[in-house]
């Protein structure tokens, strides 16, 4: 029997390096929420690809749903957001292991020849969606060429995959199928004609289900597609004052800004930014660098250094040169610090000063993409909202004001988690 009384709500947010189940409930007119398990999440190596161990992360899934019945006895619903996308190949119920993870290489050789056939400036026009290497269409395009797509029956993205383990239920979600390159801008749906070009079973890409949407049950709690996709649901849960720009600062740094309708003119595609769906809007974003590379440095220079101390080193250097963050030499390099090194004429003395450049850069990538944003759109924007790991850097927020021009409203607050717990409560007040 479904727990529809309880006035508690599950938000099961994965993220590249952990993930988090936070309860969430309507107390004096907002949110309240409180973590009741945390695990960690990475990507390991599987015969020479990068692969995610979703094992792992659907017993992680299932403790911590455990742990939020132990601690309030009943749930309303739950939900699961992840990163975009990645996927699970299904042959009826069996899945087709391995699960690649995005950075991956194994697409490298597959970009020129799918461009081939259907040229990006055909997938920009259909699609509005950013080039990424990682993009699902590209991934997808080497299943093909390595036949891994005979006889799959369906592609689940990783947080559907989740929620299928969970239900039973064999999902697709809108605005997380918007980071595949395969959803028409215009319809909101599939893109047919760009599947059939390419050479892509029709039948893996049936009609998309909105935020909201409930797929069935786990342990007497009912399941509900939130935004799956994590971006769209931080974007959901920023408490913006108008149409202001954000950016969603953890792996990735994706900067943005709430549109009515897509934008897939010739300046966007050139600037490479992407339309992705949103619980009623357009998200005009953009993926730029993030946190990754800060991550990857304190591996390489002082794994246990508290970032606390790292940012007072940061803080603390005189270093001024600063590296293209966005250029394919920081995206999985062997050693971030050679990465680093070879980028720049003058080599960083310390630890401190690799970190101050890493910082000084990021903040160099924000100021560019607003610039091109801005002209894109034809409209100005007054704030930088800042959410995620991110926006508890203080030293950084004040680089990407001082860069940007913008005031800076950092809000540490877990965004994703509240636009899932977001979408779940009005889904719940609907059905009253």
């Amino acid at each position: 029997m479904l727990s529809g009384t309880a006035n508690y709500y599950l938000a099961v947010d994965i993220g590249a390096s952990s993930g988090r189940h936070i309860v969430g409930w309507r107390e004096g007119g907002g949110i309240r929420t409180e973590e009741v398990y945390r695990f960690p999440n990475g990507v390991r190596e599987v015969d020479g690809h990068l692969t995610w161990d979703l094992d792992a992360l659907l017993d992680h899934v299932r403790a911590g749903i455990g742990k939020a019945l132990d601690r309030f006895g009943a749930l309303a619903s739950l939900s699961i957001d992840t990163w975009g996308c990645d996927y699970v190949l299904l042959r009826g119920d069996e899945e087709v292991w391995p699960c690649h993870a995005y950075r991956d290489g194994r697409t490298e050789a597959v970009i020129p020849i799918l461009h081939e056939k259907v040229s990006f400036e055909t997938l920009y026009a259909h699609t509005g969606c950013q080039f990424q290497p990682f993009n699902t269409v590209y991934q997808l395009c080497a299943d093909r060429l390595a036949g891994r797509l005979e006889g799959v029956t369906d592609f689940l993205m990783v947080p559907e995959y989740l929620l299928w383990k969970l239900t039973g239920v064999k999902a697709r979600e809108y605005t997380n199928a918007t980071t595949t390159g395969l959803v028409n801008a215009q319809t909101g749906e599939f893109d047919l004609e760009l599947v059939e070009k390419l050479g892509l079973p029709a039948r893996l890409f049936p009609k998309l289900q909105r935020p909201g949407t409930p797929v069935g049950e786990y342990r007497g709690v009912r399941a509900v597609l939130c935004a799956t996709h994590d971006t769209a649901s931080a974007v959901e849960g920023i408490p913006m004052e108008g149409e202001q720009l954000y950016i969603s600062s953890g792996t990735w740094s994706l900067l943005g800004v709430k549109t009515p309708k897509p934008l897939t003119d010739a300046k966007s595609m050139a600037a490479n930014y992407s339309n992705e769906g949103g619980v009623g809007y357009n998200r005009y974003q953009k993926n730029i660098m993030g946190m990754w590379i800060v991550n990857r440095l304190r591996d390489e220079l002082c794994p246990d250094k508290p970032f606390p101390e790292i940012v007072a080193e940061a803080e603390g250097s005189a270093f001024g040169g600063t590296v293209d963050a966005n250029a394919q030499a920081f995206l999985a390099p062997e050693s971030m610090k050679g990465a680093f090194d070879a980028s720049l004429d003058e080599k960083p003395q310390s630890a401190g000063d690799y970190f101050r450049c890493a910082y000084g850069s990021l903040a160099l990538s924000y100021r560019d993409a607003i610039r091109e944003l801005e002209a894109n759109t034809g409209r100005t924007y007054e704030k930088l909202y800042i959410v995620g790991g991110g926006a508890k850097n203080q030293f950084l927020n004040r680089l990407a004001e001082e860069a940007t021009g913008k005031t800076v409203i950092a809000l540490p607050i877990e965004a994703t988690a509240l636009g899932n717990l977001k979408i779940q409560i009005a889904r719940q007040e609907e059905l009253k």
